[in-house]
């Protein structure tokens, strides 16, 4: 099992990476949300400079707010600052496109986008369609090193639905979710894998398999209703909330889509989304406030144990270790902790110290 951190992309969030790196951790995702947070790039570009070991990359890169081209020489520039280290996460943009007001871009248009990115990054010439035209498209001037594309840069495709997970299947080397549980990844590693035979293509032995969540290391007496676990684990939280709600919307408000560790409290969140205070058209920048950053203090009590245990990994160490034991025999070959700033260096610390030792 691998270990990596979600970062919250403040641009002088590259010494949290340094620090990661330092307590052993494998790879950092760098997010990727105009509207919320500094520039993907350039603090990953920060964070290649002042480390050695640790991956870095996109967790994950919009496909809906960067041209095709754009991101595909974005990544391969860090990938000449950190040669062979670089990885490119995409997807089709659940909070940096909500954030605008706009929907996630369609699966169609993603599998495109997969096409060309792929091509490029491999260094191939590829037809790319941009205003209505279709020409064909090449990087120029490889031999300078303005980016590296010699040394491969891994596609890890976020994907749920059926047919981006088909999309996974022919174009990634990898995947990475938020739902890590076995029942949960065996389905969808099936569609990625039909998506792959579809395409000719047989998954490598190395597809990498990737599971976001937030963490709290307990100690004997904690309770899930104690402050420092909220802290530590409620942005994460209400952000699955805020998830739900939009996916909710978007189903013609289909109560059956509410997982049932929120199901009791939906009616009052309903309620508390309707009292805010911008219009119902502008609302979307309120719903997404605090977005794995901070938990919103209007938002928590929303933030129950049931929500606590049925998003996060939370528990005593010897719990912690048998539960991500669980997840590798499922199939998750890397978890990925994404804490709240405020809390960072604490979260990954506990981790560091008190489960990580137990797979190295």
């Amino acid at each position: 099992m691998q270990f990596g951190i979600g970062v919250s992309t403040h641009i002088n969030n590259w010494d949290i990476i340094r620090y990661a790196e330092e307590l052993g951790f494998d790879r950092a995702w760098v997010g990727d949300s105009q509207m919320i947070w500094s520039d993907c790039y350039a603090t990953m570009a920060l964070a290649a400079h002042h480390t050695k070991r640790i991956k870095l990359g996109t967790g994950v890169s919009i496909t809906g707010t960067r041209i095709a081209p754009v991101t595909a020489h974005s990544i391969a520039t860090i990938n000449a600052i950190a040669p062979g280290r670089t990885f490119l996460g995409i997807g089709t943009g659940h909070t940096a496109m909500r954030v605008m007001g706009q929907d996630p871009m369609r699966v169609g248009e993603f599998r495109e986008y997969l096409r060309v990115v792929r091509a490029l990054l491999d260094g191939e010439a590829v037809d790319y369609t941009y205003n209505g035209q279709t020409r064909e498209i090449q990087f120029l001037h490889r031999e300078r090193g303005f980016i590296d594309i010699d040394n491969r840069i891994p596609i890890y495709v976020a994907a749920n639905g059926p047919k981006a997970l088909e999309a996974t299947g022919k174009y990634g080397d990898g995947w990475i979710t938020v739902g890590g549980e076995p029942e949960v990844v065996a389905p969808k590693m099936a569609a990625i894998q039909a998506g792959a035979s579809k395409a000719g293509r047989t998954l490598p032995a190395d597809f990498h398999t990737a599971f976001i969540a937030s963490s709290c290391v307990l100690r004997p007496g904690d309770k899930l209703t104690d402050d420092r676990v909220i802290d530590e684990t409620g942005s994460w939280v209400a952000c699955e909330l805020h998830f739900f709600y939009e996916v909710w919307k978007d189903n013609g408000c289909n109560d059956a889509i509410i997982p049932p560790y929120f199901r009791e409290l939906w009616p009052e969140y309903l309620a508390h989304v309707e009292n805010m205070s911008l219009p119902e058209e502008a609302r979307f920048r309120q719903i997404h406030d605090g977005h794995l950053v901070y938990l919103n203090p209007a938002e928590r009590r929303f933030i129950t144990p049931d929500a606590i245990k049925s998003s996060a990994l939370v528990g005593e160490p010897d719990e912690l270790i048998e539960h991500i034991k669980r997840l590798e025999a499922g199939g998750i070959k890397e978890l990925d902790l994404w804490p709240p700033m405020d809390c960072e260096r604490k979260v990954l610390r506990d981790f560091a110290e008190y489960v990580m030792p137990a797979f190295r």
